[in-house]
């Protein structure tokens, strides 16, 4: 009766190639039986198909084994300082554990702008009877939800029943929809009592009597079709998940996901046969963490990253382009020349978009040493800094009116 996470996984991989983002970062609780594998290779299949690549894996231990939730979350996100995506897909988590996830993802700027967030059924099913307060943490963030219908009678007939019983019990909740699971447990004692029903008319009174019935069930339940196929629940339903944006404390749907790899996504009754863009983006507006009204680039410099070093010739014969101050302490003043005020420049260009963190380092030796160190990522013996960096390294050196830039990935 749950739901297929492979169609989850591409619908996943849709959202990300639909914008373009090429790298991403997969978290997951680990659940101890094997069941994350699966999802990530499923996963990292899906976005190799359009380009893009899961960057790294975060597993996170199972919440009951921790004595510090939140000590723990903390010390494995830091591991993510040093990545360069900020596309976040938690794949799989318990609700407890999500919560602390987003509560000290927010903490640590993780959601912050430029910064997207995809989480999975398994915890936005449980948005319509969550805590609001718990909702906001996770603001910004988009989810894949099961699709069921809202407007047929027995649903509503069912919901009015479900929200007093449910306020009843729990008067302190200001949040008493029934979501998918409730929905699914409904159907699930349907099945039951219909194949029960069966079997007490059928003179073959058998475990696999009851299995058989079980399996030939094919009735329209709260959660959609009930037709099995295989073993297996087959969703006959043309819409399969729909797509929310999490705004302040609920969600606002944005779009619905299809099977059809040409029409992947479509608004509710639409005419399914009409051409569309493969590469349509979400019907929106989106409300993107930080309230960034643009598409996210969804990566960004790593925090810990070591700074570019940068290789300034301490002797030159035209000190117009470059020259080292050796008499000045202070870096910005230390380095002057045409080419280093190009340089400035350009980064004042590409703050808002690739912020660099770069260091000046003065070098005594020639030019064919200076490049052949850079060249070679090892220190030479004229030199005195070592020019190497584990990202990449730019090499600025003048020579007359030459001004070169050297990089290497």
């Amino acid at each position: 009766m749950g739901s297929d996470v492979s169609e989850q996984i591409r619908c996943i991989s849709a959202i990300v190639h639909s914008y373009h983002w090429r790298r991403v970062i997969a978290i997951y609780e680990d659940d101890a039986y094997g069941g994350n594998a699966e999802m990530l290779t499923l996963l990292s299949e899906a976005l190799q198909r359009g380009g893009s690549e899961i960057e790294y894996h975060l597993s996170l231990p199972p919440i009951s084994s921790l004595s510090d939730p939140r000590g723990a979350v903390h010390q494995e996100l830091l591991k993510l300082l040093s990545t360069q995506s900020r596309v976040f897909i938690v794949l799989q988590s318990s609700l407890p554990m999500a919560t602390q996830l987003f509560q000290e993802a927010r903490r640590m700027d993780f959601m912050g702008k430029d910064s997207v967030w995809i989480i999975t059924d398994s915890i936005s099913s449980f948005l319509d009877s969550m805590d609001t307060s718990l909702i906001s943490y996770m603001e910004g963030a988009l989810g894949i939800k099961s699709y069921y219908s809202k407007s047929n009678n027995p649903f509503l007939e069912f919901s009015t029943q479900f929200q007093k019983k449910f306020k009843s019990e729990y008067p302190e909740e200001d949040n008493a929809q029934p979501g998918i699971h409730a929905l699914r447990a409904y159907d699930s004692i349907a099945v039951i009592t219909r194949a029960l029903e069966r079997l007490a008319s059928d003179d073959t009174n058998t475990p696999n009597m009851l299995l058989k019935n079980i399996l030939s069930s094919n009735f329209s339940g709260l959660s959609g079709k009930i037709i099995f196929e295989g073993g297996d629940l087959s969703n006959s339903n043309s819409l399969l998940f729909r797509i929310i944006d999490i705004v302040g404390k609920g969600y606002t749907e944005l779009d619905f996901w299809t099977q059809d790899l040409d029409n992947p996504f479509t608004r509710e009754g639409e005419d399914k046969n009409r051409s569309r863009n493969t590469t349509k983006v979400l019907d929106g507006p989106v409300i993107w963490p930080g309230y960034l009204k643009r598409v996210p680039k969804g990566w960004e410099m790593p925090t810990d990253a070591k700074p570019l070093k940068i290789g300034i010739p301490s002797h030159t014969s035209f000190d117009k382009f470059v020259m080292v101050d050796n008499a000045q302490t202070d870096p910005g003043k230390k380095y002057t020349g045409f080419c280093i005020d190009i340089f400035r420049e350009v980064l004042k260009i590409l703050a808002q978009n690739y912020p660099l963190h770069y260091e000046f380092h003065r070098v005594v030796g020639s030019y064919d040493a200076l490049v052949d160190c850079v060249y070679n990522k090892i220190p030479h013996t004229t030199i005195k800094s070592q020019l190497h960096s584990n990202v990449h390294d730019l090499f600025v050196a003048s020579a007359g009116a030459v001004f070169v830039l050297w990089f290497h990935h």
